[in-house]
This record gives C-alpha cells, structure tokens and sequence, in this order.
C-alpha cells in the first residue's frame, strides 16, 4: 500500500524514527534489564510490561521506516486561491443548506469525524483546484452524486497544523 505523504510528514516521521531510537530505545532496553534483574520472571509484570513497551516501540519505528519506503510524495504547486492540501475550506451544502468547513489532507491524515477530508476521498478530489463560487458536483458512484459550493478557502493556523500532524 503506498500512502500520499509530504516532504513534510517524511520529515516528522524521520525525527519521530530518530527520537524513538536514539533516546526511547535505550531508556527501555534500560527498564527491560532492571526487570528482569528482579528475579523470578514467571511472575515478574514489571518484565512483561517492559518487555511489550519495548516490542511497541520497536514495531512503531518498523512501521514508519516502512510508510517512509512506500510513500508517494505529492506535492501541490496550485495558487492561493485554489482548494489544495493543507487549506480550509468552506462549502455549502444547497440540498440540506448547510455550511460546514472541511481540512484537506493526505490520505493517512483523513478523518472525516474532525473533518479532514483526504485528496482521494470523493469530497476531497471533487473540491481540489476549484475556487471560491464555484459549484462542483461530488460522485459518490457512476450514478449518485451531490452538489456543493466553495464558500471560502483559508490556510490552516499553526495549531491546526500540528492537530493533523500526529500519526
């Protein structure tokens, strides 16, 4: 499976993999030893305990270094003025006349519960490129579909920035 990534996101997965290995690892091969210096392990929870939050540790940075490998770097050179990743985005719903503001976002970001609405989602590759006025048609299937339209587009704050951030 390749995901949709950013240089961006390359970059914290890497400082993530780095602190997880330069600083967790050592602190928790570390808890692992004083644990298991405790005696009899058979009935030792602090070994056990250490031991999994070793093996977590292990599998998260696997499964970075991995997302890292496989990963399709895109990148979006479109204007100010245009729904592209990382931007806010307004849009009215006219068959229920409602509003709601919608985050895009690369495909592992997406999260329709906070409103992060992924570029390969039907919203998300419907809205990319268009401008503020514009109605778009969203296709749910060869058959059923909505119309929205972009009421305003903004970029996103830093605060909001790192709430999609962690993965």
């Amino acid at each position: 499976m390749h995901d949709k990534l950013t240089k961006s996101d390359i970059e914290k997965m890497e400082k993530e993999i780095e602190e997880r290995k330069l600083v967790k690892r050592p602190e928790l091969i570390e808890a692992v030893k004083e644990a298991r210096a405790q005696g009899d392990l058979s009935e030792n929870f602090e070994y056990y305990a250490a031991k999994r939050e070793k093996n977590q540790n292990e599998s998260r940075i696997r499964y970075l270094e991995n997302m890292i490998k496989t990963a399709i770097i895109v990148e979006d050179h479109a204007g100010d003025d245009q729904v592209t990743m990382n931007k806010s985005v307004e849009i009215y719903f006219p068959e229920d006349d409602e509003t709601e503001t919608f985050r895009i976002v690369t495909t592992i970001r997406g999260n329709s519960l906070k409103n992060l609405i992924s570029i390969d989602s039907p919203l998300g590759k419907a809205l990319l490129h268009h401008r503020v006025g514009d109605r778009v048609r969203v296709k749910i299937n060869e058959t059923a579909g909505y119309d929205v339209v972009i009421k305003s587009i903004g970029d996103l704050t830093d605060e909001s920035e790192d709430e999609i951030r962690s993965f």
